[in-house]
């Protein structure tokens, strides 16, 4: 988009870039390590207690070398082209900057603590949604889908979202990638207006509060009622009418429905659990 002066591109197709490269990530990583391309959303899961803390450093190290390697790739692939928009000046500020390309920067009509605020929620909202979206016992996405959903919640913070600060929400995304740059030849600029600690620390705070705000109000409130068949108990057990007189039960002897019935009785099958009954993870 930058490059090609807002002809080759738009703000709705970068936001598509992110989220949908995001869906590949889970893709590529989801049953090796959860897909953990987010050190909020790796840091919000250790200190909640769902993943030990000896991982977290191993996690963040991947994502940083991760987050590194990609941006030298694109940096090479797009060298020629970020000459040639800059004149062979690579700057941060300016209507030729490209370090806008790599990492987050400040608009002028944004404050630092601002736009903390701005990060701060739009992570915890990426982690309240993350949650919602992989909690088998509230209302998941189908199975399969995750990586897709994901890619959408990213689509969906961006657009509405993410004009303020650029939507960092993820210190992998942002630190590493703005180191690249200070090497590469933008220099210290790219620390300009300390900014530059604003996407490290407040995605970790919101993620935090996000899924604080999710265990508490979604998980620890929340008592599903069980849609029983009006026929069987908890012990589904049901209670067969005797042969010898049809308007009787038989004295107290619970019969299992699962189990075959004296010959002349109806109940030969498992009963069914009724409509809406069976829970949402064998679906």
């Amino acid at each position: 988009m930058v490059l090609g002066n807002d002809i080759y591109g738009s703000y709705l197709g970068v936001n598509l870039g992110f989220g949908f490269g995001v869906t590949m990530g889970v893709h590529m990583a989801g049953n090796i390590s959860g897909a953990h391309m987010n050190a909020a959303v790796t840091f919000a899961s250790c200190a909640l207690g769902r993943m030990p803390w000896k991982k977290f450093p191993v996690y963040v190290l991947g994502q940083f070398l991760g987050s590194f390697v990609a941006s030298a790739t694109i940096y090479g692939l797009f060298y020629m082209a970020i000459l040639h928009f800059s004149g062979g000046q690579l700057t941060v500020t300016g209507r030729t900057a490209t370090a806008g390309i790599f990492a987050t920067y400040l608009p002028d009509y944004m404050t630092l603590w601002w736009g903390f605020l701005n990060e701060m929620l739009l992570t915890g909202m990426l982690q309240l949604c993350l949650f919602a979206i992989t909690d088998k016992k509230n209302n998941p996405a189908l199975q399969g889908t995750q990586a897709l959903v994901i890619g959408i919640l990213i689509v969906i913070i961006g657009v509405s979202l993410g004009m303020n600060t650029g939507y960092a929400i993820n210190p992998s995304r942002d630190l590493p990638p703005r180191l690249f740059t200070f090497i590469a030849g933008w220099g210290k600029e790219v620390f300009r207006d300390n900014w530059w600690w604003v996407p490290v620390v407040a995605p970790l705070v919101g993620a935090y509060l996000g899924g604080i705000i999710y265990l508490v109000f979604i998980v620890i409130p929340r008592n599903p009622q069980r849609l029983e068949n009006s026929m069987v108990g908890e012990d589904n057990r049901i209670t067969v009418l005797s042969k010898a007189n049809p308007g009787m039960p038989s004295p107290l002897t619970p019969v299992s429905a699962t189990s075959a019935t004296p010959a002349g009785l109806a109940l030969t099958q498992p009963i069914p659990p009724s409509s809406g009954s069976m829970p949402i993870e064998h679906f």
